[in-house]
């Protein structure tokens, strides 16, 4: 099949979550016969993957994702542009570029991260996919031109909100068709056949706290922030089977304290930067439990994880705040939803009691 080009942020946001996000999508496509190629063409800045500080240079950037994409072998089918600069690292230079674009089928935008460009008009199909849905649904109902301008410009839209558009969810869907997908995961990246250490934990991996990302919908506010969702359930472990604990960035000292002071263990998520040593966290857990953030609990979006994903595919059970993803995906055994203490309670007790069938019912 033809050539694809994949936007994404591997190289610009090196932390370990999200360069398995764009991985599975590299090799999805490729499995499926495409001519993949993963490309940054953006004027935005990246994230240093030493001091983890914004920069404009993408050099040590690129070298990174390098590495990644020889471990997959696509170490010729990559290329970064240098921000506003006629100037790329990788296997093409600019005019190599702009040809990819000619030359493509189609160009898959993920997370939404690269911004239209001119030069993308030459490719004859673009696709949006978004992975956190409600906030660009809101913004066209709510005549966001900047929001309704930036969609118009790709001729599908994919969305990992499996529930929009269904009467139980209160999200706006005006002006565009969005279709439903999933996160994909490469199960024999994460498969394993070594237990849990007998001290292991159930698990997730989060910041902690957000800030400007809340929408207003028909006078009611749907926050971002995952701490309003956790503070709900802060106080769990002291009444949990199995001990818990959160990889957690973006969290003061105060707030640690109080998790600490409700049985929680803690661990700092930027020790789980690197790939190999988040999915080695994911891999040691018990499983996962987590919440998710309130703008898609509370609207049922139908939203669920790309991370959790990884846990199952470890053969790790997953415990999650309820977004109606039941609806479409089958739960109470491998994976289960809650909505109270006493769900969330339930599962871990499921979990506790009949462990190997879990892991079973979570890699099937």
């Amino acid at each position: 099949r033809g050539p694809v080009v994949v936007w994404g942020l591997l190289a610009s946001y090196p932390f370990g979550g999200m360069t398995w996000q764009v991985l599975h999508y590299l090799a999805g496509l490729r499995r499926l016969g495409f001519d993949v190629w993963y490309v940054e063409d953006t004027d935005e800045f990246s994230y240093d993957p030493v001091t983890f500080m914004p920069t404009w240079d993408p050099t040590e950037n690129a070298k990174l994702l390098d590495q990644f994409m020889r471990r997959i072998g696509l170490e010729d089918r990559w290329i970064v542009r240098v921000p506003s600069k006629q100037e790329c690292l990788g296997a093409k230079d600019h005019r190599g570029l702009l040809q990819l674009y000619r030359d493509a089928d189609e160009a898959i935008n993920l997370c939404g991260a690269q911004e239209p460009r001119e030069s993308h008009r030459e490719i004859p199909c673009r696709d949006y996919l978004e992975t956190d849905p409600v906030k660009d649904q809101v913004a066209v109902s709510n005549g966001d031109k900047a929001c309704i301008d930036m969609l118009s410009q790709f001729d599908h839209l994919f969305t990992y909100g499996e529930n929009l558009g269904h009467t139980d969810c209160p999200v706006p869907i005006e002006r565009f068709k969005w279709h439903k997908t999933r996160p994909p995961v490469e199960v024999r990246w994460w498969e394993t056949q070594q237990s849990p250490p007998s001290d292991a934990c159930l698990t997730s991996v989060a910041n902690w706290k957000h800030s400007g990302k809340d929408v207003v919908w028909n006078g009611e506010t749907w926050r971002w922030s995952k701490h309003h969702e956790f503070l709900k359930f802060i106080g769990l472990p002291r009444q949990a089977r199995i001990p818990m604990e959160l990889s957690v960035g973006a969290i003061d000292q105060q707030d640690r304290a109080r998790l600490k002071d409700n049985g929680w263990q803690l661990q700092s998520s930027a020790r789980l930067q690197d790939p190999d040593a988040y999915r080695e966290y994911i891999r040691q857990s018990v499983g996962e439990f987590t919440v998710a953030k309130e703008q898609y609990v509370r609207p049922r979006s139908g939203w669920f994880s790309d991370r959790s994903v990884c846990y199952l595919a470890s053969g790790r059970p997953v415990i999650t705040q309820d977004t109606a993803v039941g609806k479409f995906v089958p739960t109470g055994e491998g994976l289960f939803v809650y909505e109270t203490m006493a769900g969330a309670r339930d599962a871990i007790e499921a979990v506790a009691a009949d462990y190997p069938k879990q892991c079973s019912a979570a890699l099937e």
